[in-house]
């Protein structure tokens, strides 16, 4: 999950109303020439989009039938423009679908199965998590591009000053943020009040927002509770600075990581370009990146982020087979490979962490913490349960609410999400 993404500028969302849609329209496309089809890549304008517009040139070089309407559609609004127009059989042949709109769009049939396709001919080099996340009712319909998860990063010089450990449970987090504090003056460590960062302390006490199988609502559980009391604990003490509950809250934290400010932070891959802009990561082999501390079960987790790619189920056969053919290319290891070294981003398939991907210490850090990120379960309301939770957790760990209350509010909230959930 990408937070903090800004929207693209006046030129994206022009560009968006001007372009004609894929989906069963086969205008433009004539009988003895190329088929086209229209691709919403919903990734950063300015980082990150300029690397696939030049991988689609590469493709159109060496697929001559085939031409790619590249359209970049702001992240906060391709949700709600891909619902619509699949809705009115007007969405385009291939997405960049958020893990979590995947299982929620397949529910809808807006996504084509893809299962024994030319775009999963190489499925088992995927790692399978990814390819789990992809599913919905046992069948697959997503292509994993892009992964990420949320790690423990630190200022390596400011840890070894205090002559601190990397801690292994939040305990040891609060006594390492102290001794921070006493010796170099700084603050040992920023929590966030987003709800996506406090998904850790859930996954440390073996719950979730929901059990999904069981079909009940575990935010106000005894592990849940204990579980936010930890995460709410971490904003008071010597060397944990306070919860910013302001809208600039997040750009506030990593402002103060990567200027020194503050030890350490929760963050996930999407940051780790701008981590190496700000003065205390000028060397690269400062930045420290582990497994977030565990929970009182012992164990850690993190929640698994990142982007399919998708195919309208809507589109001509002709627009299908372009589409499924595109995307097996945008996922190969060729590709995975120059996105990353392009892009700073997680290869979702093994064979692309090549030598030089992973001399990116960056990379080569989220990578070894990938192993603790847990899959969302298939349940296609499950991205929106988080909404309830960044309206409360900013009011519990800013003193408006106490936990207690915040909790049974979010409850109530999370239950009008999934009505055939039990409390």
């Amino acid at each position: 999950m990408r937070r903090g993404i800004a929207a693209t500028a006046l030129v994206a969302s022009l560009a968006l109303a001007a372009t004609a849609c894929g989906g069963d329209s086969d205008s433009g496309d004539k009988a003895d020439g190329p088929v086209t089809i229209t691709w919403w890549d919903t990734s950063n304008a300015t980082n990150e989009a300029p690397t696939y517009q030049a991988l689609v040139k590469e493709f159109e070089a060496a697929n001559k039938d085939i031409k790619v309407n590249f359209v970049n559609v702001p992240f906060d609004q391709a949700q709600n423009k891909f619902d619509t127009a699949a809705g009115s059989k007007g969405a385009p042949d291939v997405l960049r679908s958020e893990v979590g709109w995947t299982p929620a769009f397949a529910k809808k049939g807006f996504f084509l199965p893809l299962d024994g396709t030319e775009a999963l001919a190489d499925q088992d080099k995927f790692k399978s998590n990814l390819i789990e996340q992809a599913k919905y009712e046992g069948k697959t319909y997503g292509v994993p591009f892009t992964t990420d998860t949320l790690a423990f990063v630190y200022n390596k010089e400011l840890f070894e000053k205090a002559g601190v450990e990397v801690p292994e449970t939040w305990d040891d987090l609060k006594k390492a943020a102290a001794t921070i504090k006493d010796k170099t003056g700084v603050d040992g460590y920023w929590g966030s009040t987003q709800s996506y960062y406090a998904q850790p302390f859930l996954y440390g006490e073996g719950t979730d927002t929901v059990d999904a199988d069981a079909k009940k609502i575990t935010v106000k559980s005894a592990e849940g509770k204990k579980a936010y009391d930890t995460w709410l604990s971490l904003f008071k003490g010597k060397g944990l600075h306070k919860a910013d509950t302001t809208a600039d809250a997040y750009a506030h934290i990593q402002d103060a990581f990567v200027n020194g400010k503050v030890a350490s932070i929760i963050q996930g891959p999407w940051e780790i370009t701008n981590f190496y802009k700000g003065s205390a990561f000028k060397d690269k082999n400062n930045l420290g990146i582990a497994t977030v501390p565990a929970g009182s079960t012992g164990k850690a987790g993190t929640p698994t982020g990142g982007h399919n790619l998708s195919v309208y189920a809507g589109s001509s056969e002709a627009k299908q087979k372009a589409a499924l053919k595109f995307v097996n290319f945008m996922t190969s290891a060729k590709a995975q490979e120059t996105i990353a070294l392009k892009n700073a981003t997680l290869p979702t398939r093994d064979d692309a962490y090549t030598d030089q991907v992973k001399a990116d210490p960056g990379i080569a850090g989220y990578q070894t913490v990938l192993e603790a990120a847990q899959p969302r379960p298939a349940l296609p309301e499950y991205s929106s349960l988080w909404g309830p939770l960044d309206d409360e957790l900013p009011q519990i760990a800013g003193g408006k609410k106490s936990l207690d209350k915040g909790l049974s509010d979010a409850e109530t909230a999370i239950a009008k999400l999934v009505p055939d959930f039990s409390k």
